[in-house]
């Protein structure tokens, strides 16, 4: 997604040399719109975008669950842009301008990624299986989740290193929900579930992704 057309033939051009196939679009409505009808290794995604801004877009396809590995790339470089970039749900944040190599080598890094968790997220013995929308034990048992509860684990666990703010998590998984108590609620229903340690707290930040 990429409103500059300059760029945006260039990269169009640059990734089908590298072997990649592409959809363009100019603008976030259109851009949300195949993200969510269509299934994408990687997204590409320009922050200043019209009709619907970069962050909302990265967003909005977090809370309906779409595990494409996300890029970010912007001429917003400050850290607290790449934050902003980060926290709504992006796997990388390149600034503009940028080396092509670059580019090309976090596209490749993304793409590996996505290979290498085939349909599953680790989750210590454990794996979050993102097609079935559950939880696999080592044992073999299968343990399905609400929409909800796969949202927030699936959020969680996409960045296992990352404390998630309850703001952060109501606005990416609860769709901007009034109270952040519901965070607390659906941590509760995954508790509940899968075991107290399947989410800790940082007390005084937030939560974390823990392990089963």
């Amino acid at each position: 997604m990429e409103d500059d057309n300059e760029l945006a033939e260039m990269l169009v051009d640059l990734f089908a040399v590298e072997g990649y196939s592409t959809d363009h679009v100019a603008d976030g409505q259109r851009g949300l719109h195949l993200g969510l009808t269509r299934s994408y290794r990687v997204i590409v995604v320009d922050r200043g975008l019209p009709a619907l801004d970069g962050l909302d877009v990265v967003v909005r396809l977090r809370q309906r669950a779409v595990d494409a590995r996300i890029l970010m790339l912007t001429a917003l470089g400050d850290t607290a842009d790449l934050v902003d970039g980060l926290d709504s749900g992006a796997d990388d944040y390149l600034a503009k301008p940028f080396e092509v190599p670059e580019l090309l080598a976090r596209i490749r890094a993304l793409t590996r990624r996505v290979t290498d968790d085939a349909d599953t997220i680790p989750l210590g013995t454990a794996r979050l299986d993102t097609a079935l929308r559950g939880v696999r034990l080592p044992g073999g048992g299968f343990v399905p989740l609400s929409g909800r509860e796969f949202a927030l684990i699936h959020s969680l666990a996409l960045r296992p290193r990352a404390v998630h703010s309850r703001a952060q998590l109501r606005r990416v998984v609860f769709d901007g929900a009034d109270s952040e108590s519901i965070v607390d609620t659906y941590v509760h229903y995954l508790r509940r579930k899968l075991g107290t340690a399947v989410v800790r707290t940082v007390h005084g930040l937030g939560y974390q992704i823990g392990t089963l």
